[in-house]
């Protein structure tokens, strides 16, 4: 709530900055006369009618005439083009012989258009964060078009607040003395229709490229940190392990004792971990079976946290799988939704023709091996062994009956899809490792700060040099190596962008440098210098470098923050994710700004030696 206040703030102080600049504008001021040719009035609101009525065709005619439903595209895209060119031709009719005179009052009026957005934007960011948090699959419609209409109604309030602003910083640059006061004018002075396109697209382009790059460094940022979080969470952050795991390590409990007693060192347990086959009545696959003691497994990953259907409970004591409550839920459908186990019907049949169930182990499986071999709770698992038995057809692979005590959901594929876990004197029996264990799991208090426990963590092993530590930076070395090389690669491509748009910057200065050759031919005459003329070209690129920056850099960080707080929904069935994750890093941002000015202020330097170098009297031939 207290970032809610702080941005309302912010956002109020917006409404009346943008309410002063609309009242300057119409105090004072000549009636506003609009005609259909100034802004083409006749033309775009007949395209948007267009519009509408073709979505309105689509939408209500086409469902209510079944022998056009085969052709509603069509018929709703004849529909437009058809309202297209009628009110194409109407406009070019129609466009010299309307005029509009209004009171100059109507100046004012994209000022209160931005002001009256200033507070539904307010209004609607209050709304949405009163809206319940929403997970999985399932969203209510409504709450979604409240959260994009205030993360939209901020950009576009955004962009009106600082084209308010921008006045006020030009008047300030302007006291900044004769280059500075030359090249702000140059900025804001009247300048050729061509010229003028031609800076507005200079400034969109950097704004554009700008605005690209923060959000997608943002949204990359956003997938390492839920990547990095879902490791952390998973997995150690620090293994004892030795380099061959069938074999595993005896004397586990002593080395468990010291490692716990590392400072920093939050919690620590033991594990067998091994590969299996897992098997049931529809499917087969591998798995990475992991052997965990109940007690201590949950203080170092988040494996209770993770449950979704069943308990850890289940894993103690497994005679309680049998007879599972009524009500309990077991599993869930294609859709989400929950089943339940439903009411015991062995009273029904007589004792002779009906079998108790027996008990087995317990196993807790992730979310996509449960549903790749269409597993519950309670139902039956054939876990077999690579390391068999020797028996008279030779080795024969172990296999052991299991029964499914819950089902987690880690937010990680791999994990989900192969790992499972039974309890930890279950696997040392299946894989024949009495009295051994093949990892030491750790969980340190900073994650981050792995690298400076490592020496404390080998020292307590140091007698035992079978054994190897390693932190889970290192165990996934490669995957974050990999995210890091693509992360500057983007950056690279969408830096290039920047310098596609500062070519337009580059063609700005050179048409400027020829409109206003007499200008510069007056000021070398009355005594400045080329280097004047080379600082004053050059500032001007900067300028129109750092407007399209400012406004590029201020709409990638208010969309990114606004993404962050309202999320955008994805379909957890295929990007495992429910929302878009969104770093906000100010560095980033500021390495992206810092980026766009030194890639203008280079693109000006050419125009601005050639400014420098225009003699007097060549600026003043022809005049």
């Amino acid at each position: 709530m207290r970032g809610f206040i702080g941005l309302a703030v912010v956002a109020l102080l917006g409404v009346a900055l943008v309410s002063y600049r609309g009242a300057s504008r119409a105090r004072g001021r000549e009636p506003l006369t609009l005609t259909l040719s100034h802004f083409g009035l006749a033309f775009a609101p007949g395209l948007l009618a267009a519009i509408g009525a073709a979505i309105a065709v689509y939408l209500l005619v086409i469902p209510r005439a079944p022998a056009l439903a085969p052709y509603g595209f069509w018929v709703s895209l004849s529909t437009w083009a058809a309202l297209t060119l009628a009110t194409f031709f109407a406009s070019r009719t129609l466009r010299d012989s309307f005029t509009l005179r209004l009171p100059g009052v109507f100046r004012a009026a994209p000022s209160a258009v931005f002001a009256c957005l200033g507070l539904a934007f307010v209004w609607l960011t209050y709304s949405a964060l009163h809206l319940p948090a929403s997970h999985g699959s399932r969203y209510v419609l409504r709450h979604e078009i409240v959260r994009f209409s205030a993360l939209a109604t901020g950009v576009v309030f955004l962009l009106g607040v600082l084209s308010a602003a921008l006045p006020s910083l030009l008047d300030w640059l302007e006291r900044g003395g004769l280059t500075a006061f030359v090249g702000a004018r140059h900025v804001r002075a009247t300048k050729s229709g061509f010229l003028t396109v031609i800076s507005v697209l200079s400034i969109s382009g950097v704004a554009v490229s700008s605005c690209a790059l923060c959000s997608v460094v943002s949204i990359m940022g956003g997938f390492g940190q839920d990547l990095k979080r879902k490791i952390q969470g998973n997995n150690a952050h620090i293994v004892v392990d030795v380099p061959a795991q069938l074999t595993g390590f005896a004397g586990y409990e002593g080395t468990l004792e010291r490692v716990r007693r590392v400072r920093g060192v939050q919690a620590a347990t033991p594990v067998v971990a091994g590969e299996a086959m897992a098997s049931s009545n529809a499917n087969t696959a591998g798995v990475l079976l992991r052997g965990v003691d109940p007690t201590t497994i949950g203080q170092v990953i988040d494996l209770q946290r993770n449950l979704e259907y069943g308990k850890l409970d289940y894993l103690v004591d497994e005679s309680r799988l049998v007879r599972l409550p009524a009500d309990e839920i077991i599993g869930s459908g294609p859709r989400g939704e929950p089943y339940k186990r439903g009411p015991d019907v062995s009273a029904y049949f007589s004792s002779s023709s009906h079998k108790p169930d027996k008990v087995y182990p317990g196993v807790v499986v992730g979310r996509e091996l449960a549903r790749s071999l269409h597993l519950m709770v309670g139902d039956e698992l054939m876990l077999i062994s690579p390391l068999g038995d020797l028996g008279p057809m030779g080795v024969m692979p172990r296999a052991r009956r299991f029964r499914v005590a819950a089902i987690f959901y880690s937010g990680m594929y791999e994990y989900d899809a192969t790992h499972v876990y039974v309890r930890f004197d279950v696997a040392q029996r299946f894989f024949s490792l009495e009295d051994k264990a093949t990892t030491i799991d750790v969980k340190v208090d900073d994650p981050g700060a792995t690298e400076a426990m490592l020496p404390a963590v080998r020292a307590t092993v140091q007698d035992r040099p079978e054994l190897r530590v390693r932190d889970w930076r290192e165990m996934n070395k490669n995957l974050f190596s990999a995210l890091k090389l693509e992360r500057v690669a983007t950056f690279i491509v969408l830096s290039i962008a920047i310098m596609v748009a500062s070519f337009c910057i580059i063609c700005t200065l050179l048409l400027m440098v020829t409109e206003k050759g007499k200008e510069i031919a007056i000021l070398k005459a009355l005594g400045t210098s080329d280097g004047g003329i080379l600082q004053v070209f050059m500032l001007e690129g900067v300028i129109i470098g750092a407007i399209g920056t400012l406004f590029g850099v201020a709409t990638g960080v208010a969309t990114c923050v606004g993404l962050k707080w309202f999320g955008v929904r994805l379909d957890p069935d295929v990007y495992y994710i429910d929302r878009l994750p969104v770093a906000t890093n100010p560095a980033d941002y500021a390495l992206v700004a810092s980026a766009a000015l030194v890639i203008c202020t280079l693109a000006t330097v050419y125009p601005a030696i050639a400014a420098s170098r225009l003699r007097p009297v060549d600026g003043l031939r022809h005049e």
